[in-house]
């Protein structure tokens, strides 16, 4: 960096000039004349020197330590004014200013603050006491101040008295947005609020949580603290240790707590990025002892030293790691850089701060630029009168110029021009050459509709009193062996993003994300939080998600939960799966299987119905009790097969429906007519009067078949009207949903398959009696044996269905139905189609009268016999009717001659031959 001194002839420079305070106007440090004057209150020195002697008196001290950066924002706001003076914007209207300098302490800004307060043209500067302000002229309209919050709270309070107009370019601290306690303070910058979200979002973009902070132990240190703890707890990032570090240099403490901070730093090996909320010359102090220890961390600056020149050019600065920052918005500041190229020429008696700077120059214009700077910082006021003395006034060219801090000057300019713009609005209809013209009250009020045009933007004050200006954010870069303050990207307070100029601005700040900064390792998307013993919700273990619970994102505090029962997840899952849903489809190998055996079952009805249709006339078929019957019976078997479709693919309401009450009407229907045939054999076949009679009463078989039917039709009705069946999705698979039909009512199913089972018992008792048949016409004996199918089929069910559950659930059921269904059709139909088939001779009429009339016979013997016993009563009675026949006295040409129930005979009247058979014809012919 170049530099042109060079000896300043223009003007001379008393060497006897007493920084110390003898008069109030030696405690002015700037000031110049005009028809309404603005204060101006800057910490141009860092600390105030301490008074050694005791006791200590009530004496304003001399300050060290020049700040050419708050120096700067001194001339900006002089420069400004000069610029509004020499435009139209007040219209032959001039300011004045008087600035201050605060050296970084509230006493001294409150005595400063007082002497605005004191009564214009009063020339002991006397401050009166009053009820009602609202018609005190005080010394100046309004005030441009203080540099750091905490001076800020305390002249605020004071100027509030009077509502002078307060607008500092740098005091951030959220608290001075309340407008109850701080009335008349105004800002060109946002509020911490603002800033301390920024830091926490960018923390969080780069994934960190586990971070230190370091703050000056002031109001503005704390209240910062306050505001980015409650943003960091919102957003999950953890502060590791706090490190509080004395607002004051000249604090005994000071070296001590800066060299514990350092220790924390290190000792938290973990801990890789730090905040640092602290004033300019702290900062110096904490990264000189930094650099000792080779500390190596990414540093997060906040406004106050983000832009920060002279801690930029700290030796080995680059050593301590990445440092990034939050510096005010800047903008078109040529102007003022014109200005300080001729500052040279400018008059000093009026500006005790640039008489300082020269004599800084002269004394330390020896020295490379870093000590150079030091050199300035290091001079307190008293050392320098001795100094300067043996030293040439001499001037450095451009050296302002490279320490400017664009948007603290940006600030103080708008601070100056919102003033100026507020007085204009005053000024429209009085006479502003008279300071009494308008009250600073009056100045309040217009200042709150002030609006400003910067670079081409219109910016106002907001309710609160801040304007809501963006944020530079700032990289710290190595250029050509210089560390360079380069703009990264712009976050925008309103939008609470981050917006960058180009890709490569974009790839700086990824790459920051390199650096990990975090109490526990990241926790893979799949994985969740497992609080620990720590305090800090940032010390965590990672665990896998639980079954049906995912994670998407990392260092998730839970794992989500699939957000229905129709999804499902493993353990450690990144996401949720919807789960796969399970009927018994057309495709499936059992469901083909069973459709088969229906198929074949079809068939086989098909079959038998061709074997009787073609054998019409046949006896067998006759004693089937003809066609009709049969195909009755044939087709609900039909149906009963058919309704085994609507057990397979995937359920629907007519299916749930459909199948139950479609086979429940058939199986009625076929045991219904099962029964009269069972009724039939044994009435046909019976010779007991008794129960002849009352079989003759039952048997009637189309009002029977209708009623046993009807009643399960009935049955169905009300099932499917009050709990009818419909589809149900069975989540007790955890990766599957099995579709299947709900009954509606397990009772209404019950009862169905109740009545069922009653009907075929009832029929089971009639063919169980009518078991002894002749062979050939045997069909009782098959009918017992069917029902007993049906039963051991049923009664099996049961259990099996209670028990299982999954997409095959409807397929026990149809097995059941098939096995009933078969085992019934089988016994029925297949012995007669045997003897239809296979033996058909004795399908002939012939051999069927002859096969009736041997049973008829002996079953007509066997009754003979039990009536003559019951007669008699001896014991010769107990002799069978063969013993009787085979007795001459009892027989006439090979005829017996005995009473056959049911018929009287008269004495010697002998019965033909085949009496008997004639007889069981007669029967059957008149069933």
């Amino acid at each position: 960096m170049a530099f042109v001194t060079f000896l300043i002839p223009c003007f001379v420079i008393s060497t006897d000039i007493a920084f110390s305070c003898q008069n109030t106007d030696d405690f002015v440090g700037a000031s110049s004349p005009g028809d309404i004057v603005i204060g101006g209150l800057f910490a141009v020195h860092s600390e105030m020197l301490r008074p050694e002697e005791y006791p200590i008196k009530p004496v304003i001290q001399n300050c060290a330590g020049f700040e050419i950066q708050i120096f700067l924002q001194t001339l900006a706001m002089i420069h400004a004014i000069e610029t509004i003076n020499n435009s139209t914007l007040l219209s032959g209207v001039t300011l004045g200013y008087e600035i201050y300098d605060t050296c970084a302490e509230v006493t001294k800004a409150m005595a400063s603050a007082l002497r605005f307060l004191s009564k214009f043209n009063s020339s002991e500067d006397v401050v009166e006491f009053r009820c009602n302000y609202s018609d005190y002229i005080p010394r100046i309209k309004a005030v441009v101040g203080a540099s750091y919050s905490e001076v800020s709270m305390a002249v605020s309070r004071l100027l509030a008295l009077q509502l002078i107009p307060q607008v500092s370019p740098a005091s951030s601290a959220e608290i001075l947005s309340d407008k109850i306690r701080f009335p008349s303070f105004f800002r060109t910058i946002p509020s911490d609020f603002h800033q301390t979200r920024a830091m926490t979002h960018l923390i969080c973009e780069s994934g960190w949580n586990w971070i230190g902070v370091i703050a000056t132990d002031d109001d503005n240190g704390r209240f910062a603290l306050e505001s980015f703890g409650v943003q960091a707890m919102a957003n999950n990032v953890c502060i590791a240790f706090k490190e509080m570090l004395p607002a004051y240099l000249s604090d005994n403490t000071f070296h001590a707590k800066v060299d514990r901070a350092i220790e924390k730093i290190v000792k938290e090996t973990r801990v890789n990025v730090i905040v640092v909320f602290m004033r300019q010359f702290h900062v110096l102090k904490l990264f000189k002892k930094a650099t000792e220890k080779n500390v190596n961390k990414i540093w997060i600056a906040s406004d106050n030293w983000a832009a920060a020149v002279k801690i930029s050019t700290i030796p080995n600065i680059r050593q301590l790691g990445t440092i990034v920052g939050f510096g005010f918005k800047s903008g078109d500041i040529s102007t003022f850089q014109d200005f300080l190229r001729k500052l040279h020429e400018k008059r000093t008696d009026n500006n005790k701060f640039l008489q300082e700077y020269i004599m800084l120059l002269s004394v330390c214009a020896h020295l490379e630029y870093h000590d150079f700077q030091m050199c300035i910082a290091n001079q307190s006021q008293d050392d320098l009168l001795q100094n300067v003395e043996n030293n040439h006034l001499i001037w450095r060219d451009d050296f302002l110029n490279a320490n400017i801090e664009p948007g603290f000057i940006r600030n103080t300019i708008l601070a100056v021009y919102a003033i100026a713009h507020a007085i204009k609005g005053q000024c429209k209809d009085r006479n502003c050459k008279d300071p009494s013209a308008f009250t600073p009250w009056e100045l309040l009020e217009e200042l709150k509709k002030v609006t400003v045009i910067d670079d081409g933007k219109e910016i106002k004050f907001d309710p609160n009193g801040d304007m809501s200006t963006s944020y530079d954010v700032l990289l710290w870069k190595e250029i050509d062996g210089h560390m360079e303050i380069t703009t990264m990207a712009e976050y925008d307070p309103e939008k609470g993003d981050f917006i960058f100029e180009d890709e490569e601005k974009k790839k700086e700040f990824l790459d920051l994300k390199k650096v990990q900064s975090t109490c526990s390792q990241h926790c893979r998307p799949g994985q969740m939080k497992k609080v620990t013993e720590s305090p800090h919700t940032c010390c965590y273990e990672c665990v896998h998600c639980p079954e049906n619970h995912y994670s998407n994102q990392t260092d998730m505090d839970y794992c989500y939960r699939c957000n229905n029962k129709t999804y499902w997840a493993p353990i450690n899952s990144t996401t949720c799966y919807r789960k796969t849903i399970h009927f018994l489809a057309w495709s499936d190998w059992f469901a083909i299987f069973l459709l088969l055996l229906s198929a074949f079952g079809v068939v086989l009805i098909l079959s038998i119905s061709v074997i009787f249709t073609k054998n019409l006339n046949t006896p067998v078929v006759k004693a089937s009790g003809g066609l009709t019957v049969c195909y009755i019976i044939l087709f609900s078997h039909f149906l009963i097969f058919l309704s085994t479709v609507f057990f397979i693919d995937e359920p629907t309401e007519f299916k749930c429906k459909t199948r139950q009450a479609l086979f429940g009407v058939s199986f009625a229907l076929c045991i219904s007519c099962i029964l009269i045939k069972s009724l039939k054999i044994l009435l046909a076949f019976s010779f007991d009067p008794k129960l002849q009679n009352f079989l003759k009463c039952m048997y009637k078989p189309v009002p029977t078949v209708v009623t046993c039917t009807g009643i399960q039709v009935i049955i169905c009705t009300f099932w499917l009207i009050f709990r009818t069946p419909f589809v149900k999705q069975n989540f007790s698979i955890p990766r599957a949903i099995i579709l299947e039909c709900n009954e509606g009512s397990i009772v209404a199913f019950g009862i169905m398959l109740g009545y069922i089972a009653a009907l075929a018992f009832i029929c089971f008792i009639f063919a169980f009696k009518g078991r002894k048949l002749p062979e050939n016409y045997n069909e009782a004996k098959f009918i017992t044996f069917g029902m007993l199918i049906y039963f051991i089929a049923w009664i099996v069910f049961i259990p099996v269905y209670a028990t299982t559950f999954g997409k095959y659930l409807p397929a026990v059921e149809i097995i059941v139905v098939l096995i009933s269904n078969y085992g019934i059709l089988c016994c029925t139909f297949l012995p007669k189609c045997y003897i239809i088939i296979y033996k058909q001779e004795t399908n002939t009429k012939s051999a069927f009268l002859k096969m009736i009339s041997t049973y008829s016979s002996k079953s007509a013997g066997s009754v003979a016999v039990s009536q003559i016993s019951l007669d008699s009563k001896s014991s010769s009675s107990r002799a069978t009717v063969s013993d009787s026949c085979k007795s001459e006295k009892n027989s006439v040409n090979g005829n017996c001659h005995f009473q056959v129930p049911g018929q009287r005979l008269t004495k010697g009247k002998v019965l033909p031959k085949n009496t008997a058979r004639t007889m069981a014809r007669k029967r059957l012919s008149s069933i």
